[in-house]
This record gives C-alpha cells, sequence and structure tokens, in this order.
C-alpha cells in the first residue's frame, strides 16, 4: 500500500497587515508517494521571499477534511505540537528552508500538508 502526501502553501497574513503574498511562499514537493511498508521518510520543504517573516506554521489536512495544527518553526527554533509525529528543522527567515520531515510512514499520514509564512503584526495590536 502507498501513502499519498499532497502539499500546498497557504500564506496567513494579520489584520490590517498589507495585501496577499501567497506567490512568495513556496513548498516542495508538490506531492509525493511513498511505500509504508518500507519504513519510509517524507520531508517538505518551506521558504519564502518576505522581509521581516520568521515564523513558518505547518498543518495537516486529512481526508475527513479536519485540519489539524502540526506546530511552527519561530526563526531557527524548532515547536512541534506534542504527538504530532514530526519533526521540524532549518530556519524560517526570508529565503532559509525550513523541512518538515515524517518517519516510519503509516497510512494516517496520508494527507494534504500545508505550510505558512507569518509575522505578529504588532502595529494592528489596539
Amino acid at each position: 500500500l502507498f501513502a499519498v502526501i499532497k502539499y500546498f502553501c497557504l500564506f496567513l497574513i494579520t489584520q490590517l497587515c498589507c495585501s496577499s503574498l501567497s506567490d512568495k511562499v513556496h513548498q516542495t514537493p508538490a506531492d509525493m508517494y511513498k511505500n509504508k511498508d518500507k519504513n519510509e521518510t517524507a520531508e517538505i520543504i518551506c521558504s519564502h521571499s518576505i522581509d521581516s517573516y520568521n515564523r513558518i506554521l505547518w498543518y495537516k489536512q486529512s481526508d475527513d477534511g479536519q485540519l489539524r495544527y502540526l506546530g511552527y518553526m519561530y526563526g531557527k527554533t524548532a515547536t512541534p505540537e506534542t504527538g504530532a509525529g514530526v519533526k521540524m528543522n532549518g530556519d524560517a527567515n526570508k529565503g532559509k528552508n525550513c523541512t518538515l520531515t515524517t518517519e516510519a510512514l503509516e497510512l494516517k499520514d496520508s494527507a494534504v500538508y500545508f505550510c505558512a509564512a507569518i509575522v505578529e503584526c504588532h502595529r494592528c495590536k489596539g
């Protein structure tokens, strides 16, 4: 059996923080097929080209449509959610690569994975 993993980029902005920059967030590969019986690893790379953005969020959407938050990278610091079954490394700053890794793939790992680049917009807070 094969685990099917698809990836899409998602860009989040906070209120009053400019226009959409979704074309500046990139995720590779676009999709991948892995054999769950071979104890394989899947890696997704996310990067962006947006000044001052230094946080990458990761999400997983299963067949039932449920969106699960997996954690985030802030600069070079990884903060995966407990029990998410993923590792994060790299750098979330402009022009750098942030990697999400799932090891020992199982069928439950078949999903659409999203990365998002964000910045906390302090000037937007009242």
